[in-house]
């Protein structure tokens, strides 16, 4: 299986089968407009642009499961992604990435690259471990802005967690896109 089986809700509510990116390098992330993590969307943007006609997809899917830190609706959530990080790349329909409504392809991605996530994490760490400590040895996604590369042939390569900033990953999707 790789994520080329899967299709996913668009922002207006339609569907897109993930096939559309076969033979592209991809970055799927959990995103969400009122997080610590949010300036990503900067850092996620600049390396669309550096590497989209090399064969980079960034994939965003807003989620409100952490923090309820993604409140808004789908047009609203699109309207902040153009007009705050002016984003280009795709952002979804909103999901749940853990939990018994998860999306499918999360269910997936979280069973291919389950993460480590442990006290390095700081700060995080420390607010997981309270609220949250059944879920830090778990495969679930910890917290908003988590990535998934994925490989031009659909299948999951590797996991960063939240506070991996897209520039700290750069030179591994460069290395997947040579």
């Amino acid at each position: 299986m790789t994520i080329h089986e899967f299709s996913v809700t668009t922002a207006d509510g339609g569907r897109r089968s993930l096939g559309t990116y076969a033979g592209r390098v991809v970055l799927v992330v959990n995103v969400a407009s009122k997080c610590g993590f949010t300036p990503q969307y900067e850092g996620l943007e600049a390396l669309y642009q550096k590497g989209r006609d090399r064969g980079l997809e960034i994939l965003g899917f807003p989620c409100n499961q952490f923090g309820d830190q993604e409140p808004g609706s789908d047009a609203e959530i699109q309207e902040f992604c153009s007009a705050n990080y002016g984003v280009t790349f795709p952002v979804f329909g909103k999901i749940e990435v853990n939990g018994p409504n998860a999306d499918p392809l999360f269910t997936y991605l979280r069973a291919e690259a389950p993460g480590g996530f442990g006290p390095a994490a700081g700060p995080l760490y420390d607010h997981i471990k309270a609220t949250r400590p059944e879920s830090l040895g778990a495969d679930e996604v910890k917290w908003n802005f988590t990535k998934f590369l994925v490989g031009r042939d659909g299948t999951v390569v590797r996991r960063f967690e939240s506070m991996v900033t897209p520039e700290q990953i750069e030179a591994e999707i460069d290395d997947l896109l040579d």
